[in-house]
């Protein structure tokens, strides 16, 4: 049976401190849209049961944005296996993945696009695609 807790007392403290809303990247992102003339909301609830939260919104373009941690969403050029307590990472970040999955297909289905940034991309390139979607609605 897979560990369903983190490997410590230390290690469970390291993972409550982790920011889900405001991190550096979603700050970088959002300052260069802002940059672009562009407005958005943040934090918006968008599906209920289960709830997904978008970390940027273009309501009338339904434009839901997402920026994703590389350790946390399992990003196949900078993902990480921890070795301490391997199978409850491995579970915790697949989890994730499938989450994200169905996440975008439910708001596909609702008529939502989904854009996904990864933590690692460069800002003022992501704004640039980001400028593309609303655009071209792609």
């Amino acid at each position: 049976m897979v560990n369903a807790s983190p490997s410590s007392h230390e290690a469970s403290l390291r993972m409550a401190r982790v920011r889900q809303k405001g991190t550096r990247c979603e700050v970088e992102l959002r300052r260069a849209l802002h940059a672009r003339g562009l407005r958005y909301r943040l934090q918006v609830p968008l599906l209920t049961k289960p709830r997904r939260v978008a970390d940027i919104v273009f309501r009338r373009r339904k434009l839901a944005i997402f920026v994703d941690g590389c350790f946390w969403h399992g990003c196949p050029e900078h993902g990480t296996s921890p070795k301490s307590n391997a199978d409850f990472w491995r579970d915790k970040i697949e989890t994730n993945k499938r989450r994200d999955l169905d996440t975008n297909r439910r708001l596909t289905e609702a008529g939502w696009r989904v854009l996904r940034v990864w933590e690692h991309e460069d800002a003022e390139e992501a704004a640039d695609r980001i400028m593309e979607a609303l655009e071209f609605g792609v």
